[in-house]
């Protein structure tokens, strides 16, 4: 009788445990993230954002439920995510789950919100078929209202949470200054950087020849791919600009080829010799790397006209970088027709490498012919690592301390217009941005645009932890289900000699 009542007392406090479990689990969130990048982590931009919101964000997810897999996966992660921002922000974020395929009305009322299905191929009893998914959300901040049309599964998702809020909640943006008129590249032909820097900033074209151009109320002025000479009175406004505090992002070109011809040249402009001033050299020369990019060329075989794809080593394929804030979370740059960067210039000032070619790198001296059937060798790249973007920081022009972020290419972030327009690689465009985060902004998001689910495929890891993986992978479960039957065993075998006691009631 009196191990019956123990087993029901027994049964009641694990009842009762499971009860205050859950009651808790609705109070109190807890994530264990054992991430190497910290993916689940909400990082403290995000937690500054949230604490200092004045007016309550109701987000609306339109989401399909009962997908694929992967689908729900995305589904819950973005739910985890929610409900981790609803707790931090004391319930100033507040959000609901809609499924759109359920009803008509709520797929049509999310397609006029902008928010527009994705048609994925689903298989079901052997056959293929299409189906409509949802995965965007509404924001909305009084009557305020900002989209995310589609949560990219593995993707930047508190970057897009977050700087949507953001964007919900700043009125007066931070205004991030374009140069034009010098022959640089219009800001409509940088879309992709545009849409990005407008999360944050309030971009405008800045023309120094205007004489009413008040530089005062920008963070950050950049100078992006200019071809034309600048004045001495342009020039002399950008240095009063820097003794002011201002920051400079500057992308240029010091070489240009001209791939019809194959011929390439340095590039006419002064804005090299005023760097120069400043202690930061661009060589005249293009850096070749064993690492680079590829084109298409045309080759005939018989009656047959082909394009085969052939490394371009003009155009240097980055892949490791500094741990700086300008290149955190990047994978891969390509740049086209780089020049290396040196500083020439005053101790008292910091010059910081970010951006380098690989180990096998090397440089040819400007004007050459770009030779396309050129049979490289590794004596091509006798040159270890080669700078092509560097920080300058310190007081550079007056007593006020003051950055400049400067890249030897001026067109890697750049999509062109018209017919030209082309999507540039993901990691450029983030490296532009970047940079003018790092020289514009305080609010700490610039970790955030590059933080995503990193692929590593085993491929690519070293053949002895390779097999470790594997061994532990096969062999941790079995380790287990062993070290559980001992532990078992080791009880049951003393109670069963507890109970042979002659005192054992």
């Amino acid at each position: 009788m009196k191990k019956k009542r123990t087993i029901a007392s027994q049964l009641a406090l694990i009842a009762l445990a499971l009860i205050l479990v859950n009651v808790l689990s609705d109070r109190f969130s807890m994530r264990l993230d054992f991430t190497a990048d910290k993916i689940y982590t909400l990082s403290n931009a995000t937690r500054d954002i949230l604490k200092s919101l004045d007016e309550p964000v109701t987000v609306t997810a339109y989401f399909t439920k009962g997908s694929q897999p992967e689908i729900e996966k995305v589904r819950e992660d973005f739910k985890d995510m929610l409900t981790e921002y609803a707790s931090i922000s004391d319930g100033m974020v507040n959000f609901v789950f809609v499924n759109p395929n359920a009803d008509s009305k709520i797929e049509q009322e999310a397609a006029q919100q902008g928010i527009q299905p994705l048609m994925l191929n689903v298989r079901e009893k052997d056959q293929v078929k299409q189906q409509r998914v949802f995965l965007g959300a509404k924001l909305a901040m009084g009557d305020r209202t900002e989209l995310i049309p589609v949560v990219q599964p593995g993707a930047a998702m508190e970057y897009a949470l977050s700087s949507a809020i953001k964007k919900l909640a700043v009125i007066d943006k931070p205004k991030v200054g374009v140069l034009q008129g010098n022959g640089e590249p219009s800001l409509q032909s940088m879309v992709q950087a545009g849409e990005q820097l407008n999360v944050l900033y309030q971009t405008e074209p800045v023309d120094l020849n205007n004489p009413d151009v008040d530089l005062k109320g920008y963070k950050t002025l950049a100078i992006i791919a200019p071809t034309d000479t600048f004045t001495d009175g342009e020039l002399a406004k950008l240095d009063a600009f820097l003794a002011n505090g201002g920051n400079l992002y500057i992308a240029t070109n010091q070489v240009v080829a001209d791939l019809q011809t194959m011929q390439g040249k340095v590039n006419t402009g002064n804005l090299k010799d005023w760097l120069l001033e400043k202690g930061l050299k661009i060589e005249k020369n293009f850096v070749v790397d064993r690492s680079a990019g590829t084109v298409g060329v045309r080759q005939q075989s018989g009656f047959m006209t082909f394009t085969r794809q052939i490394p371009f080593h003009y155009w240097p394929s980055i892949t490791k970088f500094e741990d700086m804030p300008i290149t955190k979370g990047l994978n891969q740059v390509m740049l086209q027709f780089a020049s290396t960067i040196s500083y020439v210039g005053d101790t008292n000032l910091i010059f910081r490498p970010f951006l380098k070619t690989s180990e096998k790198s090397g440089t040819v001296a400007a004007p050459t012919f770009i030779n396309l059937n050129k049979e490289w060798t590794n004596n091509d790249f006798p040159l270890g690592p080669q700078t092509v973007g560097a920080v300058l920081e310190g007081k550079i022009v007056g007593n006020m301390p003051s950055r400049i972020v400067l890249i030897a290419d001026g067109d890697f972030a750049v999509n062109g217009e018209g017919q030209q327009m082309q999507q540039r690689q993901p990691d450029n465009v983030s490296l532009m941005v970047n940079a003018i985060d790092f020289l514009s902004d305080d609010t700490g998001l610039i970790d955030l645009r590059t933080k995503e689910v990193t692929s590593r495929p085993l491929q690519e890891v070293e053949e002895g932890r390779r097999a470790f993986l594997k061994w532990l992978n096969f062999l941790l479960p079995i380790i287990l289900v062993l070290i559980y039957g001992v532990v078992r065993f080791q009880y049951r075998r003393n109670q069963r000699i507890k109970r042979m006691e002659v005192d054992y009631v």
